[in-house]
């Protein structure tokens, strides 16, 4: 999932000077986690001064089961209690309280890589729900989904945990497999995944030449580094004579604010707002661009609705104050900003500290960004993950069964009616694909012959990738 850096910055970019913290625009609290850096110091003692009357009732309930609990407790475990506890009553997935355990998971994700599945996710709603899978990671190879509701790892529930408590079960040592059970919209059943952990790298932008010199650059995360990522992919896509760009933020969870604000100026023209960050007083800050010049190119933009929080700030910006094009399904509506702080003890918490609302003023936290042309990927892109681990077989009845024979029809091989059931026509499609794919013909769904039919799958959906080809087809028309 994305990350942030470990290190306090001077200050953000050239927009926004960092004192006391760093603003962080990600949905970090997961796999993958960011945030900049502060320390504050809470004490409980023998002599304790409360600052509010209010805090009388806490210090008395923490005396009272210190001294007369009838097993002897863990302070420490008080504390961390009752901090949790205040966090949690904000009912914000955005903010969370972690130990020193998994405050120790969050710095170690902050770094140029680290061990896992690669999905950010969050709580809500006392479920760990998934935001997007990073791109190329195994979550994402695993066919994990946004919105994908994680209901168990390796057996145990995660309802009721806070995202930090389910990044420390889903994360691990490269090699090693976590099971998930999945509920998906539109399943009856949950998805059950075996994902093998992996070492997943920090790069945030991903560049390509398309036909016609259209160039696609994918920014999968806001890092300490994307910008100048961007700008050494724009470079290079120069050198190979762009004349258009596909500015790709599907599946975009977020990350560093200055790194949007710096991120969308490269778009806009100097002086125009970007976005405005507004406290709880309603006091705004409002923050333009500082661009000696935007890209002479034409652009679009692709969303969908794995686009959170700092891609959804590039976007809004973008489009309003750019008038760049937005392409894709709606995105997913993040319109806060995050703040986080560390204990003098290691533990640390993380809060919202303002909401952002776009150059035009319009808040889209819950409702997310409508693209200016709407476009769907085929009803194939969303085909549920099959287990290479399990077997599918004749006179099988599952849900697995029902996406095999979906993905057999995609692949050219007919299964007779796609129904669930592993009949002889999807035996004989079976077949089929596997003496095409040079593959043992045992007219069963499993290993080699599972991998390869879901990876026929991944290649058609990018070979046909409605939105790209729509992106490319509006800036053909802008090219001169």
């Amino acid at each position: 999932m994305e990350e942030e850096n470990q290190k306090q910055p001077k200050e953000a970019g050239k927009f926004i000077k960092i004192k006391k913290f760093t603003f962080i625009m990600g949905i970090f609290l997961v796999i993958f986690l960011t945030a900049g850096i502060t320390t504050i110091a809470l004490t409980f003692g023998d002599e304790k001064v409360a600052p509010y009357a209010e805090f009388e009732k806490l210090y008395s309930t923490y005396d009272k089961i210190k001294d007369d609990y009838y097993e002897e407790v863990d302070e420490e475990k008080l504390v961390d209690g009752a901090i949790n506890g205040m966090i949690k009553s904000l009912d914000d997935p955005y903010s969370a309280y972690m130990d020193k355990k998994e405050a120790s998971s969050f710095h170690e994700s902050i770094s140029s890589s680290f061990e896992g599945i690669g999905a950010e996710i969050q709580e809500q709603d006392g479920q760990i729900m998934v935001v997007s899978p990073i791109k190329g990671s195994p979550a994402e190879k695993a066919g994990v989904k946004p919105n994908d509701i994680i209901l168990s790892v390796d057996g145990k529930s995660v309802e009721g945990l806070s995202s930090s408590e389910a990044v420390l079960k889903i994360r691990g040592e490269k090699g090693t497999k976590v099971e998930l059970s999945i509920s998906r919209a539109g399943e009856s059943e949950p998805i059950e995944l075996t994902i093998k952990r992996d070492t997943i790298p920090i790069e945030t932008v991903y560049a390509e030449m398309l036909d016609d010199g259209v160039a696609k650059i994918q920014v999968t995360s806001f890092s300490e580094h994307t910008v100048q990522e961007l700008k050494t992919a724009l470079e290079e896509m120069s050198k190979k004579d762009m004349k258009g760009l596909v500015l790709d933020l599907r599946g975009n969870p977020g990350g560093l604010l200055d790194q949007a604000i710096e991120m969308a100026s490269l778009f806009i023209p100097n002086g125009k707002v970007v976005l405005q960050v507004e406290d709880r007083s309603g006091k705004k800050d409002v923050y333009k661009s500082e661009n000696d010049g935007e890209l002479k190119i034409p652009v679009v933009v692709l969303i969908d609705d794995g686009s959170a929080s700092a891609s959804e700030i590039v976007a809004a910006a973008v489009s309003e104050s750019a008038d760049i094009p937005l392409i894709g399904v709606k995105s997913f509506g993040k319109g806060t900003v995050q703040t986080a702080e560390d204990f003098e003890d290691g533990s640390n918490f993380k809060y919202t500290a303002a909401k952002w609302l776009t150059p035009e003023g319009n808040w889209i936290h819950k409702k997310g960004i409508k693209p200016d042309i709407n476009v769907k990927l085929p009803d194939y892109a969303s085909l549920p993950y099959i287990s290479p681990d399990k077997e599918l077989k004749a006179s099988d009845s599952s849900s697995e069964v029902k996406a095999a024979e979906e993905m057999l029809k995609e692949a050219g091989h007919d299964p007779g009616k796609i129904d669930g059931f592993f009949d002889e026509a999807t035996t004989n499609a079976v077949i089929a694909f596997q003496k095409e794919q040079k593959i043992k013909e045992t007219g069963t769904i499993k290993d080699d012959t599972t991998v390869k039919l879901m990876q026929v799958i991944r290649e058609k959906i990018l070979k046909n990738d409605t939105q790209v080809k729509k992106a490319v087809e509006v800036l053909k028309k802008e090219i001169k």
